[in-house]
């Protein structure tokens, strides 16, 4: 039943051309919300929408490594739906670069989309929800390596890291404030999306890491997102860690 509150309600998935950020979108849209799905690829934004159908999906180009992109995006909102109600911080990448010889473009990009612009994102949408009555929920996609540092992924895990800090700090000022938003996380291993070949700069690598064991698919995160969702006002579930059966770390 408390999925059934968030009807008509507008959701900001980033991130949602593709993987999980699509699947988010789909499910959002198909439960009844109006989505607005943001990527710096519009052209995938826009076959989402013609897959939904109907007027209840709303494509916007951004680059969340730019503040005013995603201020700009936010007007957009405002000014077409009224602003949001739910954000999906879905957006995040990963390079596979070492501490003691990495590339500091790598490193500053990651920092940029997975926390820089998760903190910008979450202050606007914390601006609309408690404009439009106080109530709203923000959903962090994290990962796994927010709970363990894989050999090899010590800057990628530090972003993932201050994610799992930046919930736990939103939590606390919004009880400090009295508001009803609630904030999550998803925290997922081994997911079946194109982040494998985008960090290791290698289709053949990602194929390896994906066929070892059966992996997650996007819907399955995206399941997890509609569970945060549908519980009632009174339960926040902070984190939902989920991993493959067979992954062991």
């Amino acid at each position: 039943m408390a999925l059934e509150s968030w009807q008509n309600k507008v959701a900001l998935v980033t991130g949602a051309s593709s993987g999980i950020g699509r699947a988010v979108a789909l499910k959002l849209a198909q439960a009844g919300m109006r989505v607005v799905g943001c990527a710096r690829r519009l052209e995938a934004l826009q076959e989402l929408q013609n897959d939904l159908g109907g007027d209840n999906f709303l494509p916007i180009k951004a680059d969340l490594r730019d503040e005013s992109s995603i201020l700009a995006m936010f007007d957009e909102i405002r000014s077409t739906w009224g602003g949001v109600d739910v954000l999906i911080n879905n957006a995040g990448l990963g390079h596979k670069t070492a501490l003691m010889d990495g590339d500091t473009k790598e490193w500053r990009e990651m920092l940029d989309v997975n926390v820089l612009a998760l903190c910008i994102c979450t202050r606007e949408a914390i601006a609309d929800m408690r404009n439009r009555g106080d109530e709203g929920h923000v959903i962090h996609i994290s990962s796994m390596s927010a709970h363990r540092v894989p050999n090899g992924s010590g800057v990628y895990s530090a972003t993932k890291f201050a994610v799992r800090s930046l919930t736990e700090g939103l939590r606390m000022e919004l009880r400090e404030a009295k508001s009803a938003i609630r904030v999550g996380s998803v925290s997922p291993g081994f997911v079946e999306t194109g982040f494998a070949e985008h960090y290791m700069k290698s289709a053949e690598q990602a194929r390896e890491v994906y066929s070892r064991f059966k992996v997650l698919q996007s819907e399955d995160v995206a399941d997890a997102v509609l569970y945060l969702l549908d519980c009632p006002p009174h339960m926040q579930v902070h984190d939902i860690l989920v991993r493959p059966t067979e992954q062991q770390s």
